[in-house]
């Protein structure tokens, strides 16, 4: 696995993404996260297909630091089923993946 990951998860208002992406770099689990909004998804749920408007979350952080992570965005998120998927970073500029490392120390 790498050593780099980026995060992706969403929800569905531009409040509850800030709360989770300030709640995960208060708690060091990601350096970083980034915010685009708004996102339509499209998705199949309970045998219907829903379209639903969703701001996404990037979330910056380590191989090391992703089932704590993971575990904070399961708490922290109102979704039953939320899209958590963590995306491994191959390559990436010395200084930033350096960074990186050092805020999401334990």
């Amino acid at each position: 696995m790498s050593a780099w990951l980026t995060v992706l998860t969403t929800t569905d208002s531009e409040e509850k993404a800030r709360a989770l992406a300030r709640g995960a770099v208060e708690a060091r689990l990601a350096a970083c996260a980034q915010i685009s909004a708004p996102v339509t998804s499209v998705y199949r749920w309970q045998g219907a297909v829903e379209t639903a408007e969703e701001w996404q979350l990037l979330l910056k952080t380590t191989a090391e630091r992703y089932d704590e992570l993971e575990a904070h965005l399961l708490a922290a998120h109102d979704y039953g089923t939320p899209e958590i998927i963590a995306v491994p970073v191959v390559r990436g500029s010395a200084g930033y993946l350096d960074w990186v490392a050092a805020e999401t120390a334990p």
